[in-house]
């Protein structure tokens, strides 16, 4: 008898390609961070009203949020995540123009290496 083979993950275990997957997206949303905070620092400069800075360091720290609740398994983690981050580029793209690669990087690993390590532990978020 053929044995069934699953590609699915058995074992609640995080493992490497799991915690690698939840630092590289944490490292790009600190690079989006660094982004916001030069901006910040030149807003004067820049004519950019400090409302947005409000609302931008927010969606950053949710972002973050949503990858520790994804690091400990929590669905709202996943649907967050990508919601803040393209409301993040968006909100950069039309309040001031600019079109982050960071931003589209960090999703891009989101949809590719993310699901590749958040698929297979799917049963395992609560």
């Amino acid at each position: 008898m053929k044995e069934e083979y699953s590609y699915f993950d058995e074992d609640p275990k995080k493992g490497t390609g799991f915690i690698l997957t939840i630092i590289a997206l944490l490292v790009f949303t600190i690079m989006g961070l660094g982004i916001d905070i030069d901006e910040y620092v030149q807003h004067e400069y820049l004519n950019i009203p400090r409302w947005y800075f409000y609302v931008i360091f927010t969606i950053d720290a949710l972002m973050m949020i949503g990858l520790v609740l994804m690091f400990f398994y929590r669905k709202i983690g996943i649907f967050m995540f990508p919601a803040l981050l393209i409301l993040h580029f968006f909100m950069h793209n039309y309040y001031l123009s600019t079109f982050l690669y960071t931003d589209v990087t960090n999703l891009f690993l989101f949809t590719g290496f993310g699901m590749l390590a958040i698929i297979p532990k799917w049963k395992f978020f609560k």
